[in-house]
């Protein structure tokens, strides 16, 4: 039978034209597609990480961050650190099958939409970290039975935990640090059987205490609540979290007892309770967890002994529970510790010997056991810590050699011993460690000589060896190191010269050799140490001329010779010095006249004393040009002429001129009219104003007389002024009240004040009362309050006015200005002067437009910190003012409380360091130490410029 071939032909030329009409048939995305596409049209911008969302293909399991399952059904969408600058989708209508949500790092902003809590009943993760998000945590979120892991942090969420949080019953992670929420945490998270980590730290304004309910949780693993102001007791209920490895409640306010429940945490590995206000004795219960391996404690109330039981924890690898009052003796059975990096008990009251056991912990990285009443001597069996680098012992009671057997610590970085009653000889040993950087020995008893072997010690960056009685001469081989930057042996008994050698220190920018018995003359080779900043040679034997060379000296701050043998005439070249600060040729032989260079050093602005020398001619017209200079001392001179120039030197605080012969009349300004006749005496052709300057003694008495008479016009005055000045604030007072300072009843502004200018300013007390308001407040701490004040010229400056009630207030008051008045650095607030009266008491400063780096950061719109460029100068300003503080003055200043509140910013956002309440001096004028306070800081707060915290920053992480 014939086959009929037209309908198979039919079927194929049917084909054929369809696929040449529809050669791109498009299928339309289905709806879970569109509903991301939507999304995505939403967003500010194209991100690049979403080009292939494409809306021609079927469905959207192909795409980028997209995971389907089997059947072609969106599960999860992950996209990690993608630019998306929009808000989340608020419909998931057709995303019901998602389990999976990840959208961390993409620069989302606005809201967590709640219909995210309806809408996905399928979800486990939901990570959100990372963005910009805002508002409140919506109470819909606790609605996903199924979820697991929920992670907001880094956002700026507000309001409180919500306590349908214990709706939740699968949940394993709950990660919220870093926002801003509030409130306390919810008793209901006690319902959270499967509860494995939370983290809620870096939430300042989360309060209350930790809920008894958290030992439910028997699942959890991990518990941070750190820089918190969670408060109150730690429940004894933590001891039944037998699976807990970690706590860390650190930064917070944490008081009472370490319940010794948590010995019964037998995982736990590492407890971070540091910078609270826990009391009581440190639990001996802690010696059962065998797994422990950080215990941080530092900066709390404890008291009582260390507990021995501590070496049982044979895992232990980190021991701080420095900063605290803890007493006794260090336990022998901390030589058990085999596997110990890190033992920090500074700033205890610590007694007894160190154990030599110790010499058993061969691992052992840092030892700081400072700041205690540690007495003995250094054992031996320290030079078995092969692996030792940081070795702390400074302020103790010590006493005894320093052990030659400490050469054997190869690997060691940094020594300090000082403030002790170590005697003998440094062992030569000590300048063969090839790694040492830092040897710090002041204030102890030593003696001998510096052996030749420092040469060796390459890698040396710091010695000193101030307050001694260290003997022999300055040995040649000091020129090879040439990394040293900082080389102080003052106040021992060197003899010898200064070698010219010391020109290979080409680091060099600290030198204080002074207060030995160093002779001959300054080495020639001088002008190679360009990067000098500090020279002090003062009271020594040194003679012959000064080099014009110390001209090339272009980074020099500070240079003090005084008390020397030195003569001839102060060269000229001085002038180039273009960043000195301090001039101090006092108390010597120098002859000549006074270079007119002198005058044009634009930094010249702490102290210029050429007294006790035998200068000669008239003071150089160009200082006028010194109108930053604090002091001025040039009596005990041959000088002569007027002293008119010095009329234009508008901040100085002191002046000396005496025992010269000078002649003419004194400057007719308020300064000089001020002035005790003592400055002024010895100087018989020198008149006052409005007397005629005659030959012989009756000027001088007329002149005496007149300045009597002046004195006491202006005492009455003074008088008239200050009482119509109280009358004026005492009915204020009684009147409205609207310009009482803070309304406070210990605020006195009525006289005799007592009043100290460091620079020259048109201010009054009055005018400080006047601005006392609360309109005027730019800034609180705990001990004071701080005020804008325009004074009569237009310049504005900050007062900050103490809360003289308190103890602690009159002992910051005094610590700024023991602190600031000495000091000159661009990266350290200048302190303009203070006043007090019976009760009131206020410093004067520079005002910074700017305010503090901590409100730029936390309470501002992160104007100026846009740029990393600004970020790093700030950070920049403040590493540098802290390195003049610890390392250019002396003695060295700590300054306890550096944090960003305490950081303002200049108008170009410049970092200048403040409050200097919890300052103290390492070490006075005669090298001893200054009493200070056992504990300092803010509340919750240790500042980096206190102690060594290589540790503490790594775990910073732990929130």
């Amino acid at each position: 039978m014939p086959v009929n071939p037209w309908p198979l032909f039919s079927f194929l030329f049917l084909s054929s034209t369809l696929v040449l009409l529809f050669p791109f048939t498009a299928f339309a995305v289905n709806q879970q597609g569109e509903t991301l596409l939507s999304w995505r049209r939403s967003l500010n911008g194209s991100p690049e990480g979403l080009n292939n969302w494409d809306s021609s293909n079927e469905t959207p399991c192909g795409w980028f961050g997209i995971t389907c399952n089997f059947n072609n059904e969106v599960v999860a969408l992950g996209l990690r650190y993608v630019d998306l600058f929009g808000t989340l989708p608020s419909n998931f209508t057709f995303l019901s099958s998602l389990n999976t949500l990840v959208l961390s790092g993409t620069n989302l902003t606005g809201t967590i939409p709640k219909e995210i809590g309806t809408a996905l009943p399928q979800l486990t993760h939901l990570d959100l970290s990372g963005n910009a998000l805002t508002g409140e945590i919506p109470s819909e979120l606790c609605n996903f039975p199924k979820l697991e892991q929920l992670l907001l942090n880094s956002n700026q969420l507000e309001g409180s935990i919500p306590i349908e949080i214990g709706n939740l019953t699968s949940l394993k992670w709950l990660i919220l640090y870093d926002n801003q929420l509030s409130g306390s945490i919810p008793n209901t998270v006690g319902k959270l059987k499967y509860l494995e980590v939370i983290r809620a730290g870096g939430n300042k304004n989360l309060e209350g205490s930790l809920p008894q309910e958290i030992g439910n949780c028997s699942n959890l693993l991990m518990l941070g609540l750190a820089e918190t102001s969670i408060s109150g007791f730690l429940p004894p209920s933590l001891g039944l979290l037998k699976k807990l490895q970690t706590v860390a409640i650190y930064t917070t306010l944490l008081s009472g007892q370490i319940p010794p429940e948590l010995g019964d945490c037998t995982e736990l590995q590492d407890i971070y309770l540091y910078e609270n206000s826990l009391t009581g004795s440190i639990p001996k219960t802690l010696g059962k967890l065998r797994k422990l391996r950080n215990l941080l404690l530092w900066h709390n109330n404890f008291v009582g002994i260390i507990p021995p039981e501590l070496g049982n924890c044979n895992q232990m690898l980190v021991i701080d529970i420095s900063m605290n009052s803890l007493t006794g003796s260090i336990p022998q059975s901390f030589g058990n510790l085999t596997e110990l990096q890190e033992l920090q008990l500074s700033l205890n009251q610590i007694s007894g010997e160190i154990p030599a056991q110790l010499g058993n912990c061969q691992k052992i990285i840092h030892i700081e056991l400072d700041n205690n009443q540690i007495t003995g001597s250094i054992p031996p069996e320290i030079g078995n810590l092969f692996n030792l680098t940081l070795f702390y012992l400074w302020q103790n009671k010590l006493e005894g050699n320093i052990p030659p057997s400490i050469s054997n610590c190869q690997n060691l970085e940094a020594i300090d011993l000082s403030q002790n009653g170590l005697v003998g000889p440094i062992p030569k040993g000590v300048f063969q460690l090839k790694k040492l950087n830092k040897l710090l020995l002041l204030s102890n008893n030593l003696s001998g000589e510096i052996p030749p072997e420092i040469g060796n010690c390459s890698s040396l960056i710091r010695f000193r060896a101030n307050n001694n009685k260290v003997s022999g001469t300055i040995p040649a081989q000091i020129g090879n190191l040439k990394n040293l930057n900082f080389l102080d042996l003052g106040s021992n008994r060197i003899t010898g010269v200064i070698p010219e050698e010391i020109s290979g220190c080409q680091n060099l920018t600290f030198l204080d050799l002074h207060s030995n018995a160093i002779s001959g003359n300054l080495p020639q080779s001088f002008n190679k140490l360009i990067s000098l900043q500090f020279i002090d040679f003062s009271n020594n034997l040194i003679e012959g001329t000064l080099s014009p060379s110390l001209g090339s000296l272009s980074s020099l701050t500070k240079l003090t010779l005084a008390k020397n043998r030195l003569s001839g005439s102060i060269p000229s070249q001085l002038g180039s010095c273009s960043k000195l600060q301090l001039l101090d040729l006092s108390g010597n032989q120098l002859s000549g006249n006074i270079p007119s260079s002198v005058g044009k050093i634009p930094s010249l602005e702490i102290a210029l004393n050429l007294s006790l020398n035998q200068l000669n001619g008239e003071i150089p017209s160009e200082f006028t040009g010194l109108n930053k200079l604090g002091i001025l001392d040039i009596s005990y001179n041959h000088l002569t002429g007027d002293l008119q120039h010095l009329a234009a030197l508008q901040n100085l605080v002191v002046l000396n001129v005496s025992h010269n012969n000078f002649s003419g009349h004194v400057p007719d300004t308020p300064f000089f009219s001020k002035l005790p006749l003592s400055v002024l005496s010895g100087n018989p052709a020198l008149c006052f104003s409005g007397n005629q300057c005659d030959s012989g003694d009756k000027h001088v008495k007329r002149g005496t007389a007149a300045r009597v008479a002046m004195i006491v016009l202006l005492c009455a005055a003074c008088a008239l002024l200050l009482a119509a000045l109280y009358i004026i604030l005492a009915s204020k007072k009684r009147g409205s009240g609207a310009q009482e300072c803070e309304g406070e009843d210990d605020v006195e502004m009525s006289p005799p004040w007592e009043v100290t200018l460091y620079q020259k300013l048109d201010l009054s007390i009055a005018d400080v009362a006047r601005s006392l308001t609360a309109g005027n407040v730019i800034g609180r701490g705990r001990s004071g309050v701080v005020y804008k004040v325009t004074i009569p010229s237009g310049l504005m400056v900050a007062v900050k006015r103490f809360k003289s009630a308190e103890k602690i207030s009159a002992a910051a008051f005094s610590s700024e200005i023991a602190t600031l008045a000495r000091i000159r650095h661009r990266n350290i607030v200048r302190l303009l002067g203070w006043g007090a009266n019976r009760k009131t008491k206020l410093l004067f400063y520079d005002y910074m437009a700017n305010g503090t780096l901590g409100t730029l950061l936390h309470e501002g719109n992160n104007v100026g910190l846009v740029e990393w460029e600004t970020r790093f100068k700030i950070a920049l300003g403040v590493a540098e003012g802290l390195a003049y503080l610890h390392h250019d003055c002396v003695p060295p200043i700590l300054h306890r409380d550096v944090k960003a509140h305490n950081i303002l910013l200049g108008d170009r956002y410049e970092a200048y360091l403040a409050d200097f309440g919890l300052a103290r001096l390492v070490e006075d004028d005669h090298g001893s130490f200054s009493a200070n306070p056992q504990f300092a800081g803010s509340y919750g707060y240790i500042a980096p410029g206190e102690f060594s915290f290589p540790f503490h920053f790594l775990i910073m992480n732990y929130h």
